[in-house]
């Protein structure tokens, strides 16, 4: 098979085989076809896209260029759930204790943060002793003794995403909605999900700026997951101002404990009990409980005690440290640094969140690149959001580093200057934000 001619199929648009797709992913896979031609292919989808039977041929060749994760030893159906990022996005530590305290069990494969999308297994990482990389061999006996497990992704899994993913990054091929939907639910099929739920964000702390991509990109995925056989639920949730009160490591776990305790925000609880619905639903473990019920059992389960011992059991179960009163043991502490005030009396009518990402970067939370380290304990602490009347002077939010490490005050104050720039004001009160903007399911496809 001649690779120049799959080039020139995608080129004039044409549709290609999954013998085509097959051979591009093995030769991705063993390096045998050059960057500079996968980068062409890459560039002719980004202009002609694929169709439902493409996507998904590439989705399971991609999850087939390595190693697959059995997980037949959980009883009943595997659910794993993905999100795309965003601002104080802490809600893979809330949903897999409310989910395990219905009974279902699952392995969830995270990564690092990257930019300013915070890192799942970065959070984890903050609680003292948490083992974010236990031994794979391991996984049965957790999932017997305690129903979930987190882990950081390995380099064997869904290999070819990796590469077509980094040749993405430096072709201006990123903005796809093939790409993008193979390259997630790859990931997904190759950690062994039987049925998936995803967490589509948008708004300007997400890659998906607007509704309508937001929505094309969870449609897509639900076909790719139909037609690999693996029911999927997406939902689409608001990212047009940071998630909770908080964004930065320890910041987000302390609040994920609080949440726990019944003092979390009403759209973290709310994007939390709509995903933990769709996952007990696809598991078979509601209880024959429905729609809002079944959203209200979740949020009684989430603050009543429930969600909170399965997250102790987990953390205890990976090596993480407890205090006396059962709270989490952080490698650090976060010191409020300085206080970001509103520039005018009104409401917050808007918060350019990419810029509050951004920000929290320049304070040590996140990473510019992969091999950067990260200050477990800097962030932001929001106090005021979108719909919120302030007076001049109001404190709105505060900027955090942890106790151990050093900020120049250049930098302090340059970060002041970017969070107070991204929030905007207005005298009319503006109309309050939806946590879940959508939800689409595969009969609804």
């Amino acid at each position: 098979m001649n690779f120049v001619d799959i080039i020139t199929e995608k080129r004039y648009g044409r549709k290609l085989s999954d013998e085509q797709i097959a051979f591009w992913i093995k030769g991705v896979t063993e390096g045998s076809i050059p960057d500079y031609q996968v980068s062409a292919l890459l560039m002719a989808i980004v202009l002609n896209g694929m169709d439902e039977r493409e996507m998904t041929t590439l989705t399971m060749e991609m999850a087939a260029s390595g190693k697959q994760n059995d997980l037949s030893y959980i009883d009943g159906i595997a659910v794993d759930k993905h999100s795309t990022g965003g601002v104080g996005d802490k809600v893979t530590p809330l949903l897999l204790p409310l989910c395990a305290s219905y009974g279902v069990k699952s392995v969830k494969l995270s990564g690092r943060g990257l930019g300013f999308t915070g890192g799942t297994i970065d959070k984890f990482e903050s609680i003292q002793g948490f083992d974010v990389y236990p031994d794979v061999d391991s996984y049965p006996q957790r999932i017997a003794d305690v129903g979930m497990v987190i882990s950081g992704q390995t380099p064997d899994l869904a290999p070819a995403d990796k590469v077509l993913y980094a040749l993405r990054d430096v072709t201006g091929t990123v903005d796809s909605i093939p790409l993008i939907a193979s390259s997630i639910m790859s990931k997904k099929i190759a950690g062994g999900a039987g049925a998936i739920v995803l967490d589509v964000t948008c708004g300007s702390g997400a890659f998906m700026q607007t509704y309508d991509w937001a929505e094309e990109l969870a449609r897509a995925m639900i076909r790719i997951g139909k037609l690999a056989g693996r029911p999927t639920v997406a939902l689409v949730t608001d990212m047009d101002q940071p998630l909770g009160y908080t964004c930065g490591n320890i910041l987000e776990m302390q609040e994920v404990y609080e949440t726990f305790r019944g003092q979390g925000s009403s759209d973290v609880i709310e994007v939390v009990c709509n995903l933990a619905a769709e996952m007990v639903t696809l598991a078979g473990m509601n209880n024959g409980l429905e729609g809002d019920d079944l959203l209200l059992d979740c949020a009684r389960r989430l603050t009543d005690g429930r969600a909170l011992e399965q997250y102790r059991k987990l953390l205890l179960s990976q090596g993480g440290c407890l205090k006396e009163n059962g709270a989490p043991l952080y490698v650090d502490v976060p010191h409020e640094a300085l206080r970001v005030t509103a520039a005018r009396d009104g409401y917050i009518s808007s918060i350019k969140t990419d810029t509050i990402g951004q920000a929290s970067v320049m304070l040590g939370a996140g990473r510019k690149t992969k091999t950067d380290s990260i200050d477990y304990g800097a962030g932001i602490c929001f106090y005021k959001k979108v719909g919120d009347r302030v007076k001049r002077g109001d404190v709105i939010c505060s900027l955090c580093h942890g106790s151990r490490s050093q900020i120049s005050e250049d930098t302090l104050f340059d970060v002041m200057e970017m969070v107070s720039g991204a929030y905007s004001y207005s005298d009319k009160e503006p109309r309050k934000h939806k946590a879940v903007l959508g939800i689409y399911r595969s009969d609804d496809i």
